[in-house]
């Protein structure tokens, strides 16, 4: 059943990033974080697929993680190869936009961060940074969707020369709503503790406990 469960959450999730980028970033040419981000500038200035790209640049990190952690990587391969393909066969979205760059902004972001959080509910991810943030996250205790903020906003900052101030000023309104949904969504299949009262039940008006026999004091 949990097989079943993050089979269905990788197909929802590499769709939800594949709408995201392509109906959403791509036309007005915003920027996501991480690899997805570096599949968008090789797509915009050189004209290769992102998804493509995407796996190209993250089999380095895949690499380091084989040799650290080979359950992490059994778990987030395939996450990274069907989302990139996704990203890619989903390339035919880009000429369907017709909202504004600001709506686009914080929409594609809580798709990608609402795809990218689900596949994280199930220890899986789009590769990467994505799979960098994880793995440390794992070994230090730190919010994998902080870390992945992080790494996304230095990306994003670097690309100012490249895309122009003001996209680039959207697409960290883009990687915020990316985290915020990324943090939420990746708590999903996580246990929450269980319910505890704290402190002695009182019972009626006055607020005094109860006797031995339950009645009242």
């Amino acid at each position: 059943m949990y097989w079943l469960a993050k089979a269905a959450a990788i197909l929802a999730g590499s769709l939800l990033v594949a709408v995201g980028v392509n109906l959403f970033l791509v036309p007005h040419q915003l920027m996501d974080g991480g690899m997805i981000g570096i599949g968008l500038l090789a797509a915009y200035y050189l004209q290769l697929p992102p998804g493509l790209v995407m796996i190209g640049v993250s089999i380095p990190v895949y690499l380091i993680v084989l040799f650290f952690d080979r359950s992490l990587f059994c778990h987030s391969f395939h996450g990274m190869l069907i989302s990139s393909f996704f990203i890619d066969a989903g390339s035919f979205l880009r000429a369907y936009n017709v909202w504004s760059i600001s709506s686009s902004a914080v929409v594609g972001g809580t798709l990608i961060g609402a795809g990218i959080g689900l596949m994280l509910a199930f220890d899986t991810n789009t590769g990467g940074t994505d799979l960098l943030a994880q793995f440390l996250a794992r070994r230090f205790s730190i919010p994998v969707a902080l870390l992945i903020f992080v790494i996304d906003g230095f990306i994003v900052a670097s690309s100012l020369q490249a895309i122009g101030l003001k996209r680039m000023i959207f697409s960290l309104i883009t990687i915020v709503a990316v985290a915020a949904a990324t943090h939420m969504f990746s708590s999903l299949n996580r246990p929450r503790p269980p319910y505890q009262v704290i402190g002695p039940l009182r019972f009626g008006v006055s607020g005094r406990e109860d006797g031995e026999n339950g009645e009242k004091v």
